[in-house]
């Protein structure tokens, strides 16, 4: 049996290794210290549950945009591999949809990087459509 619940910032030491499967190139300290910001900001943790194991996650950003209107954007969604290709993956986000709808939020969007097809598959199969293209541009090369 699995259970979805919101995780806290007590909670960090567990997200991070989850974290760490889709993002190697954070040490856990930078990682810690990023999630202490976050859970400071507008953000949630929808965690994934088996036998009181935390074995996936997904962050939640709640904004407003002008072209959405109020918006959550999912963010580093994970399952352990173990537990992949059971439904999971849909089951948290019908969980994060209706946090969404229940807070009185009117879309959902997210950035997908090019290279995980498979990550892409799965949110077209949910009913996401593609709008454009997620760019960065590093600042820590632009100081001076």
């Amino acid at each position: 049996m699995f259970q979805f619940q919101l995780l806290t910032s007590e909670d960090i030491h567990e997200i991070i290794p989850l974290v760490k499967l889709i993002n190697k190139s954070c040490t856990d300290e930078l990682l810690f210290q990023r999630f202490e910001e976050m859970f400071m900001q507008n953000y949630e943790c929808v965690g994934v549950l088996s036998n009181e194991k935390l074995i996936g996650c997904c962050g939640l950003w709640f904004q407003t945009r002008h072209y959405s209107g109020r918006s959550v954007e999912p963010d580093h969604v994970v399952i352990l591999p173990e537990y992949r290709s059971q439904g999971l993956g849909k089951k948290l986000l019908d969980f994060c949809l209706k946090r969404a709808i229940d807070k009185g939020f009117d879309a959902m969007e997210l950035n997908c990087y090019l290279e995980n097809e498979q990550g892409q598959k799965f949110w077209e199969e949910l009913g996401f459509v593609k709008l454009g293209y997620h760019s960065i541009l590093p600042l820590s090369n632009k100081k001076t």
